[in-house]
């Protein structure tokens, strides 16, 4: 038996038991005539004592281990004379009759600790080690724990598990696909699924009407740090629903993941139009944890002699607050801050409302107390807050307020990792004007259903249709999105039509849905939830990586493995693949 308990399992119950425990060594102590091994497992630590009073040969061969070899050990549990209560096991220690070192260890290119000194890249190539430690171990179970939670709560309200393919057949909507050659049908190719999102509605119409899947997705695209070239999603689908039913139900799931998960109660989660979120919060994702809520002030502020403001499409303000402290020299960083090529933004124009009740901004020259008063009304300001303003171009400065108010709320500390805000966003446009391919592209895909009162626009004025379609934020992130679909052949064939597919191409991609929606289609809607993503934020993180076992780079590499890599000649030969370079001059 290699043990009888774990390392984070004994207390001072269990002292004077015989115990037989196994593990990797954390760190080696000699002190002299004692030895102290700290034994580590994902369970936890378990101090080990050694005396060269009780047996010298055993205490020689506890100094010849070292960090992460694997032992062995039997002993007696002890009371500890220096008690760590930090710790479940801190009350005792195990005095060692038996130690046998299973596997020796070279030393490891990192510390093996909480507070490693192994940068990212190393910790990546060595992920192995990396997943010794605690913190990640916690990450990892964490992700288990919302995995079981989803389950459970979605087999209980009567949702199916099903599986749906992996090599499918690549579409020219969205992001780019991972194609795989197949050996079988020389010059064809699978693709990689984006989302398994036509054989969740084929499911649907095969008479499924609740489907989830926790299913990994791939996509060809650039990453950041919420990103990743696989991923996975919580994959949901209903029939025989509208778009109230599918916002309770999801609502539900996600009270029930902070309650369960986190120990949160979230009694409603609010909603508001993607118009009101774009108009309020310059972004589709707004974090709702904090005010600072984005006010246009043209009608106060232009014609007054002020190019800056007079010549602006759209003049845009918030109010910070405390802020009214900023030294010049902060103000001149947040103005340096805006000005940088990712916010392209010329400047920016403050306004403090002093605790003593005076006002000073950097446009006193142009606008007396009394206009500024009028702002900082507007914008319900109290003493000792900070009104920054930006002006421009209507997009660019909404969106640059947008990333300005995060900023400043970052800075302040109104961000809180605990502080979960949820939010619905509805009602986003069905279609986007791409001016490089000079057509429409699907905002979400082109299976959303329009809202039924614009359907009549999709032949007089696709732009202004709304989708049926809604986003569940949490925090600032967009973590599920879905729409009810389209189930009617002929809605169908005149959304491929507005989105600039010939009948033959709607027919090669897609003429498997469309002829199943010939056969009795239901209404039917669905979400799709970003696991990793809900998993970092429960977490405390905006970052996907340190809650996957094996994450890629962020070129997409696998350093572990070194993944990407080439295959053999021979390989290429029987996929009918020819790589080499081309003899034509």
């Amino acid at each position: 038996m290699y043990r009888s308990h774990n390392c984070g399992a004994l207390n001072a119950s269990n002292i004077a038991e015989k115990v037989k425990l196994s593990g990797w060594v954390q760190r080696v102590r000699n002190l002299g005539g004692m030895t102290f091994i700290d034994l580590r497992d994902r369970y936890g630590i378990t101090q080990l004592a050694f005396n060269d009073g009780w047996d010298k040969e055993l205490l020689e061969k506890a100094r010849k281990t070292g960090r992460e070899f694997v032992i062995r050990v039997s002993g007696e549990v002890l009371e500890r004379e220096s008690k760590n209560l930090q710790m479940p096991t801190g009350e005792i220690e195990v005095k060692v009759s038996e130690i046998e070192i299973l596997n020796a260890s070279k030393t490891p290119p990192f510390t093996i600790e909480n507070d490693t000194d192994g940068g990212e890249e190393l910790r990546m190539k060595y992920r192995y080690l990396d997943l010794r430690r605690e913190p990640v171990q916690a990450n990892i179970k964490l992700r288990h724990q919302v995995a079981q939670a989803v389950r459970g709560f979605l087999n209980q309200e009567d949702f199916l598990e099903i599986e749906t393919p992996y090599l499918i057949k690549s579409t020219p909507e969205g992001a780019r696909d991972f194609v795989v050659p197949s050996r079988m049908n020389t010059g064809q190719f699978y693709a990689l699924p984006q989302s398994p999102q036509t054989f969740k509605q084929l499911l649907m119409v095969s008479g499924y009407d609740r489907y989830y899947q926790i299913v990994r997705c791939f996509r060809d695209e650039d990453l950041r740090a919420d990103r990743q070239p696989e991923f996975t999603q919580i994959d949901c689908e209903m029939a025989f629903v509208e778009q109230e039913d599918i916002l309770q139900q999801f609502e539900g799931l996600i009270r029930h993941l902070l309650k369960e998960v986190k120990g949160v109660d979230i009694q409603e989660v609010p909603r508001i139009t993607y118009a009101e979120a774009m108009r309020r919060f310059g972004n589709d994702k707004p974090d709702i944890r904090f005010g600072m809520e984005l006010n246009e002030i043209n009608a106060m502020v232009q014609h007054k002699g002020f190019k800056v403001f007079d010549d602006a499409e759209l003049v845009l303000a918030i109010s910070v607050p405390q802020a009214a402290s900023y030294s010049r020299k902060q103000l001149d960083a947040l103005a340096k801050w805006v000005k940088r090529p990712q916010i392209g933004m010329n400047g920016l124009i403050y306004s403090k409302y002093n605790e003593d009740g005076t006002y000073k901004s950097s446009v006193d020259k142009f606008f007396d107390e009394a206009a500024q008063v009028d702002w900082h009304q507007k914008l319900e300001s109290k003493p000792g807050d900070l009104i920054l303003i930006l002006a421009g171009e209507k997009n660019l400065c909404r969106k640059a307020m947008s990333e300005l108010r995060l900023y400043m709320a970052e800075e302040l500390g109104f961000r809180k990792a605990d502080n979960y805000a949820p939010l619905w966003v509805l009602d986003f446009p069905l279609l986007e004007w791409d001016e490089e391919s000079n057509r429409f592209h699907a905002m979400h895909h082109p299976f959303t259903s329009p809202k039924p009162e614009d359907l009549a626009l999709l032949d007089s004025d696709p732009g202004k249709v709304r989708a049926n379609a809604y986003d569940l934020v949490l925090n600032g992130n967009e973590i599920g999105g879905g729409s009810i679909r389209i189930h009617n052949r002929e809605v169908q064939s005149r959304m491929f039509e507005v989105l600039g597919f010939s009948d033959e191409e709607a027919k090669a991609q897609f003429g498997f849905l469309m002829d199943a929606f010939e056969y009795g289609a239901p209404p039917h809607g669905g979400i799709a939830f970003g696991f990793d993503r809900l998993v970092a934020l429960l977490g405390g993180s905006e970052t996907i990586r340190d809650f996957i076992a094996f994450p890629k780079n962020n070129a997409g590499r696998d350093l572990m493995i070194n993944s990407p890599s080439a295959v053999s000649a021979d390989q290429l030969e029987e996929l009918g693949l020819d790589l080499s370079p081309s003899q034509e001059a």
